[in-house]
This record gives structure tokens, C-alpha cells and sequence, in this order.
């Protein structure tokens, strides 16, 4: 028999069985936070390692997300038509099978077997990413889902920080040649080298996947609890067509879409941005690049700290006022991180990291909000949102390239309006949902697919 846990539970969840299933699949979270950024510093290596240009290597990126958007709607079929554990367990499989593929691709040692391996892996991500954050914000109190995706979340933040040390550590151990010397290097001292370096980046995803593995069994044992809720028949087609006509729904889209966006910019572009900066300090380039992981590792490190402290506080506020709040103070941040030509811009990149960590899980449980039987196939949509990290970084690029000045500061500083602007659908979408959900709530309509809408606390 189940043991009810007590109602003043942190996470509201009722039973130890559910708190079980949530610290499971709360790794989930924290597994593809590692796999994200031990994933975003091989663009480089890459293009390093296997003498190939900048955009053959920026492949990588767009595979990862690519994953993300092509799998999203197949995996919560699967959820809505058997339950969520399969989900799971189907993610599960398909992450071990991506991590395992990078051995046979290291004894290839051709660029492409690693891209189908990377996109084996963040379809597996996908579906996991489509399967857990809606499990999680299901599992218990209704009213509490959104900070209990961002307690899962937070986790997430641990992983990506860990990722990033995971990363350094990995580059620590290949070859310090450049690209222009290997490009110089006779063919077979360059194979040398170049298997040595894969045999080192293909270490972590070894790791990763017997974790993933391990992970995947306890899954299969453990009872895995599926929230209360009807098994729907209406068609595929049916569905989109209900989570289309869902305002607050197809607003959470967009503004997940450009959160995601926002978030890769800044984190993509602090590299570029910072190297103009201490370049004009007279530093060298090898100094640079140590003072930029500081950097890096400061913005993650409040992320994760941001993170952290926002679940706490949803306690006491409601969600959609901190996404508001958040979204406006990193627009402030932005707009110093446009105006500043020197150091001060990038404490501004740091402070823009820490107002984005509740941005992705909170605009996600908003989202869902009075989905109820859609709520499943809800989470495709917002999961496919994550291709904005795709779209947006090359626009930014291309602003960095064109060498436009405005108001007398660099073109890397004007590419931020583009973060900018998305930081402010992040607000206006805030807005729309707190106006929505917290002072017009909307009457029930018995056809309609939302239940009766509830102060969200």
C-alpha cells in the first residue's frame, strides 16, 4: 500500500511512490543537461580535428537541434496512446543507442557517422524532454506544476554546469596543435593525431551511456505512477487543431521558441563578444580564451544559482510575475550588453544568464496550464520550440558579419537587439498569461478542451 506523504510537501506529491518516480526521472533532467553542453563546445573541435570548415562543423548544432523538432510529435503519439513510462523508456533506448554509435564513428574516423550518432542521441533527448517535463508537471498538485518543472529543471542547470566542466576537462587532453598547423601536417601524422583526439571526446559519451543504462533498468523496475487523466480518441489532426486554437497554448509556443533563441545567442556570442573586448586590452589570444571560461563559467554558474533560488520562490509568487520580472531585468541586461563597449558588457551577459534559468520551465508549466487531456501532445509543440536555437544564432551571425555600426558601438554589440527582442516576447507573453490566468480568468465552455482555470500560485 502506498505511504501518503505529508500535504506540505515542497514538490505537492502526495505519495512516496510519485517522489520516487520524480528523483528518477529527475536525472533524466540533469543527464540531458550534460549531453547539451558537453555537445556546444565540439563545434570548434570539430572543425579542428577533422580539417573541415567553420559551417560543416556548426552541423552539429543544427542536427542536435533538428532532433528535438522531428521527434517531438512521434513521442507524444507514443504517451498519449500507452503512457508515459514507455515514453520514457523509448528515450532511454535511443540515448544509450546515440552514445554507443560514437564508438564505431571514432573507428570510422569520418565526420558524418558522429553527426548520425548526435542525432540518434538528441532524438532520444527528445523524447525524454516531451515525456518528463509534462510527467513532472502532472505527477501532483496541479496548481504546483510549474515550480515542480522547475525543482526538475534545476537539476537540468546542475547538469549543463557539469557538462561544461566535463568539456574543458575533455579539451585538456587533446592536442594542442591548431587548425592551421594540421592543415600542413602530412596525412598520416595527421590521422595520428586525429584519432587520438576522437578517442578523447568520445570518453564522456561512453560515460554518459552507461549511466544511461544503468538509468533505463531502474526505469523498467520501478513503478513509474501515471497521473490521473482520460485516454482521449480524437484524431491526430483533431488535436492540433484544439492546441492551435488555445491562445495562451500557441503564445507559450512563441515565446519558448524565442526564449530558446535567446538563450544560444548569449551564449554562443559571449566568445566573440568578449574576444573584441580583451583583444583591445592587449591580451593574447591564449589569455583571452582563459579569461573568456571564467566568464562562461560564471553565467552558468548563476543560471544554476537563478534556477535554484526561483523554485524556492515560487512559494510565495506567482510564476508569470517572476517570468515578467525576470524577462524585463534581462532586457535591461542586453541593452548594457549593447551599450558597453568594454568589461562591464560582459557582467551584463553574466547577469542576463541568471534572469533566463527560470525562463524555459516556467513559460513550459504556463503553457500547459488547463491543457488537461492535451496536455501530452501539448508538450510536442513547446519541445519543437526548441529548434529557435537554431534559427536565431546564424541571424545573429550574420549582423556580427556585416560590420554595422550603431550609435558608435561594434556590429558583435548591435547583433544583441536580436536577444533583445526575444527577451521582450518573453515579457509579453508574461503579461498575457498573468492577465489570463490571474485577473480575467475565462469561463468554461463545455465543448472546449481547458477545464475550469485556477489561480496559479
Amino acid at each position: 500500500m502506498d505511504t501518503t506523504m505529508p500535504r506540505h510537501h515542497f514538490l505537492h506529491i502526495d505519495s512516496k511512490s510519485e517522489l520516487t518516480a520524480w528523483w528518477l526521472i529527475t536525472i533524466c533532467f540533469a543527464l540531458w543537461g550534460v549531453a547539451s553542453n558537453v555537445t556546444t563546445p565540439m563545434v570548434g573541435s570539430f572543425s579542428k580535428v577533422f580539417r573541415i570548415t567553420t559551417t560543416e562543423a556548426s552541423l552539429v548544432s543544427f542536427v542536435y537541434h533538428l532532433g528535438y523538432f522531428c521527434v517531438a510529435i512521434p513521442a507524444a503519439l507514443l504517451i498519449q496512446k500507452y503512457n508515459y513510462k514507455l515514453g520514457i523508456v523509448a528515450g532511454l533506448i535511443l540515448f544509450a543507442i546515440g552514445t554507443v554509435a560514437f564508438i564505431p564513428s571514432r573507428w570510422l574516423g569520418n565526420y558524418y557517422p558522429f553527426l548520425s550518432a548526435y542525432f540518434i542521441m538528441t532524438c532520444g533527448l527528445s523524447f525524454l524532454q516531451t515525456s518528463c517535463n509534462p510527467y513532472v508537471y502532472s505527477l501532483g498538485d496541479k496548481r504546483y506544476g510549474i515550480q515542480r518543472v522547475n525543482a526538475s529543471q534545476t537539476f537540468n542547470a546542475l547538469g549543463t554546469l557539469g557538462g561544461w566542466l566535463l568539456a574543458r576537462e575533455v579539451f585538456s587532453h587533446m592536442s594542442p596543435i591548431d587548425a592551421h598547423q594540421r592543415m600542413s601536417m602530412p596525412l598520416q601524422q595527421f590521422n595520428a593525431i586525429k584519432d587520438h583526439d576522437l578517442g578523447v571526446m568520445i570518453q564522456p559519451y561512453i560515460v554518459m551511456g552507461i549511466i544511461v543504462v544503468a538509468l533505463l533498468l531502474l526505469v523498467m523496475l520501478i513503478q513509474i505512477p501515471e497521473p490521473a487523466g482520460i485516454r482521449i480518441t480524437r484524431s491526430l489532426r483533431d488535436r492540433i487543431s484544439a492546441l492551435k486554437d488555445n491562445k495562451n497554448y500557441r503564445q507559450g509556443v512563441i515565446a519558448e521558441f524565442c526564449y530558446v533563441g535567446a538563450e544560444l545567442m548569449c551564449w554562443s556570442f559571449i566568445y566573440q563578444y568578449g574576444f573584441r573586448i580583451f583583444t583591445a586590452e592587449g591580451m593574447t589570444e591564449q589569455a583571452c580564451n582563459q579569461e573568456l571560461q571564467t566568464f562562461t563559467f560564471l553565467s552558468l554558474l548563476c543560471f544554476t544559482l537563478g534556477r535554484m533560488g526561483s523554485t524556492w520562490l515560487m512559494q510565495w509568487f506567482s510564476p508569470s510575475r517572476m517570468l515578467a520580472f525576470a524577462g524585463i531585468a534581462a532586457m535591461v541586461g542586453v541593452i548594457g550588453t549593447i551599450l558597453f563597449t568594454d568589461r562591464n558588457g560582459l557582467y551584463c551577459l553574466v547577469f542576463v544568464s541568471g534572469c533566463m534559468s527560470l525562463m524555459f520551465p516556467t513559460i513550459f508549466g504556463l503553457s500547459m496550464h488547463n491543457l488537461g487531456d492535451h496536455t501530452k501532445m501539448g508538450s510536442a509543440g513547446l519541445i519543437m520550440a526548441i529548434l529557435g536555437g537554431s534559427l536565431f544564432p546564424p541571424l545573429q551571425a550574420i549582423i556580427v558579419n556585416s560590420g554595422i555600426s550603431l550609435l558608435g558601438v561594434p556590429s558583435i554589440n548591435v547583433s544583441f537587439i536580436l536577444p533583445l527582442c526575444c527577451f521582450g516576447v518573453v515579457v509579453w507573453y508574461a503579461h498575457q498569461a498573468y492577465i489570463r490566468f490571474r485577473i480575467i480568468p475565462e469561463e468554461p465552455d463545455d465543448d472546449d478542451m481547458l477545464s475550469t482555470p485556477a489561480p496559479i500560485e
